[in-house]
């Protein structure tokens, strides 16, 4: 569990995942057919925290040169900024990234205060302060074969790259940063799963564990105690009394 001094007052459960296994448990939860305002588990990704690029460094992204595999290319202080709002249970903005332009889009995602988070990325475990926000850790193990075969369908259909430029940059960055950045990491895992969303034993354990987590909150709440998790979230000012449908 995290060591913060808002356990005593909030219920926000973290949980550190992968993409394809985010929309798996998503999926499972019927949350993913739920109004974003209502829903009890809502999904954060790494990917939506890179850096803002100088000049020089976009010029070499847009020639497949520069490295957004490496741990610097995220803005980690806004994501320790975002995980303790989200633990304070406030509203958070999250940005949007362009990965064709390489920069951050004007426009913002909100996410409303949920009592599970799911955050996904493959460097999220490098940092220990961030690392260290986490009541759950998992780190999901796919062979090389099928990280190489999913960036590339990903790139070529939804970022613009050839597959040349794709495989250049694997070669490059992705894989040496994996090796030096994320596997390391591995141990810091509290629960490893082999091959990632296909594993649906492992990911039905996952999924019971957060509805028993929300059912308890719920009946806690119900009864006006929330024994280990505290008292129940006081809504923002600036929210309305009622979620809107």
């Amino acid at each position: 569990m995290i060591s913060s001094p808002y356990l005593s007052e909030e219920r926000t459960l973290l949980l550190h995942l992968l993409s394809s296994v985010c929309s798996k448990i998503m999926e499972l939860l019927g949350q993913n057919k739920i109004d974003h305002h209502q829903r009890q588990v809502a999904i954060l990704s790494q990917d939506s925290f890179y850096r803002v690029l100088t000049p020089d460094q976009k010029a070499k992204a847009q020639k497949g040169q520069f490295n957004f595999d490496h741990p610097d290319a995220f803005d980690n202080e806004l994501i320790i900024k975002t995980l303790w709002d989200i633990l304070e249970g406030k509203t958070v903005q999250i940005p949007v990234y362009d990965f064709v332009t390489h920069s951050r889009k004007e426009e913002v995602v909100t996410v409303y205060p949920a009592d599970v988070v799911l955050f996904e990325g493959i460097l999220m475990f490098y940092s220990q302060e961030i690392r260290d926000l986490f009541q759950m850790k998992l780190f999901v193990d796919t062979d090389a074969d099928t990280r190489l075969s999913r960036r590339v369908l990903r790139d070529i259909s939804e970022r613009g790259r050839d597959l040349e430029q794709v495989l250049t940059q694997y070669i490059t960055f992705v894989k040496p940063a994996f090796e030096e950045f994320c596997l390391p990491t591995k141990k810091c895992a509290d629960v490893i799963i082999p091959r990632g969303a296909d594993n649906l034993v492992a990911i039905n354990l996952i999924v019971q564990h957060i509805q028993d987590i929300l059912n308890g909150g719920l009946t806690k709440r119900l009864n006006g105690s929330l024994n280990g998790y505290g008292t129940p979230r006081k809504r923002q000012a600036s929210e309305s009394s009622s979620r809107p449908h």
